[in-house]
């Protein structure tokens, strides 16, 4: 039988990512392309779409390279990466906007002006308490009129390469399901552009990319980059699913109730559940199509929360290797020492005044102290999201298992904390991109080489180290988990005027 091989292509921030697979799981080729961007100016976080794109074909370009003449049995390739932001291009895929992503806040006053009229329906219908396209999309509207005028398509930078790849007409851009909610301009429930939302953020619907799932087809590679890239020509290109998404496929969250959380730059707690029933007094979190029809995942996402703690090590001299020792030798709550740890604010739910804090320290308390209370601080807003989705969805069964993924899964001292506030077993998954397997798989079934996402991951899925919560740490930390709320609380009006 001749083996068949499977690229996945993931469009990241900072980087663009792709790799090879066989239908075993092996990654069999990787390479890194860096992305570069304009950050000069304050509040401003500019990329260039024709330059994103040369560093996904260098990226390609590179691992096929490396993977030789078995590069000709690569059978599709699978898209994965950011999942909020805009850009807009006229008829011939011409870049207008260039890329925004979050980091480019220059769209904020539109933000919070929206919200003041659509929150309900943002959270609702399009399923997201943090929208990002509908106001970005709004403020470039009004700040450049003339250029707005040229704009055929909103997308997403996913729709963008793979129509760039496929030379498609404009009129069949596509975009991944996944993607929509953080636009704002879906109606999530129903797979299809909210018209309602659309009107009244004064966007034409017609101008949206056709919401695709997953695993479909949206196009075939174009013959001229197939040869420039070293592949064959008319390979298909599969939407994918956003990284989060994308993540939660490879490492087989794909069963109601299954829950992971994801430890990185921006961490993420995703629970699966069919329908969505959003907790309308706390607005905690989001729902993003799943790649199983009626199911969503309900995602937390924690902004800057790795980056925070990689602050912390540069800012006081430290290394996670040597910290980790003393701070888990630390009892429960840090010896009285409450953290916040949302320096740039929270998104779930949206409260830009946020800021970080530490309280109650004394001259007993050392630099172990202040990273542990972190690291609490985060398992804290994970167990009260928990709590949040339990509490509209009384049929399910609990959380008693959480998995986790991510640089901080290897850390035990982080782990042991999880557990101990949520009372949940930790599942520690140490391997590297599974967002990138993830999109392997989706591309996999959208050609037939996989019977289902599912089934796959069954097959082929790895289990990773367990750790089990300590009763008595848990009844401990149900103390300090309550505080933490009460002092964000208390916290807002100082937060507000400073």
């Amino acid at each position: 039988m001749n083996p068949v091989y499977l690229l996945a292509v993931d469009l990241g921030t900072s980087f663009i990512k792709a790799a090879v697979y066989d239908t075993e799981g092996n990654c069999l080729g990787l390479s890194k392309e860096e992305v570069h961007s304009d950050s000069s100016v304050p509040g401003v976080f500019i990329q260039h779409g024709e330059e994103i794109f040369e560093s996904v074909l260098s990226c390609i370009r590179t691992v096929t390279d490396t993977f030789g003449e078995k590069s000709a049995k690569i059978a599709a390739i699978g898209f994965t990466g950011q999942m909020a932001g805009f850009m807009g291009v006229d008829e011939e895929w011409r870049d207008i906007t260039t890329w925004s992503c979050s980091l480019d806040t220059r769209y904020l006053p539109y933000a919070d002006r929206q919200m003041e009229k659509l929150a309900r329906d943002f959270l609702e219908t399009g399923g997201t308490n943090s929208p990002l396209m509908a106001p970005k999309c709004a403020w470039f509207i009004h700040e450049y009129p003339e250029k707005a005028r040229l704009i055929k398509k909103y997308m997403l930078i996913s729709s963008y390469v793979i129509g760039k790849l496929g030379k498609c007409r404009i009129e069949e851009a596509a975009l991944g399901s996944s993607y929509a909610t953080w636009t704002g301009l879906a109606d999530i429930k129903n797979g299809v552009w909210s018209e309602e939302i659309c009107g009244k953020a004064g966007i034409s619907a017609a101008l949206l990319p056709r919401i695709a799932e997953a695993s479909e087809i949206c196009g075939y590679l174009d013959a001229a980059y197939a040869s420039r890239l070293g592949l064959s020509s008319g390979i298909p290109l599969i939407a994918g699913a956003g990284d989060k998404v994308a993540g939660c496929v490879g490492s087989g969250i794909l069963w109601e109730g299954d829950t992971i959380f994801e430890t990185s730059s921006y961490g993420a707690l995703s629970c699966l559940q069919r329908e969505y029933h959003p907790n309308k007094q706390r607005k905690d979190y989001d729902a993003i199509p799943a790649c199983t029809e009626g199911m969503f995942y309900l995602h937390r996402y924690l902004p800057g929360s790795g980056i925070t703690l990689k602050w912390f090590m540069d800012t006081f001299g430290e290394s996670f290797t040597g910290m980790e020792p003393a701070a888990a030798k630390l009892p429960c709550g840090s010896e009285g020492l409450l953290a916040v740890g949302f320096l740039g604010g929270s998104a779930q739910p949206l409260d830009g005044s946020l800021k970080g804090a530490w309280v109650g320290y004394t001259w007993s308390h050392r630099k172990e102290h202040f990273y542990r209370a972190l690291l609490e601080s985060y398992a804290y807003e994970l167990k009260a999201t928990l709590d949040s989705i339990a509490a509209q969805y009384p049929e399910w069964d609990r959380y008693t298992k959480v998995h986790v993924i991510g640089g901080g899964a290897v850390s035990d001292a982080w782990m042991h904390i999880l557990a101990d506030v949520t009372g949940s077993e930790m599942i520690c998954h140490e391997e590297d991109d599974f967002a990138l397997w993830g999109a392997a798989v989706l591309a996999g079934k959208g050609i037939g080489i996989f019977e289902s996402p599912e089934e796959t991951v069954r097959r082929l899925g790895k289990e990773g180290r367990h750790i089990c919560p300590d009763e008595e740490n848990h009844r401990q930390y149900l103390v300090y988990a309550e505080a933490y709320e009460a002092l964000k609380e208390d916290l807002k009006p100082t937060y507000q005027r400073l």
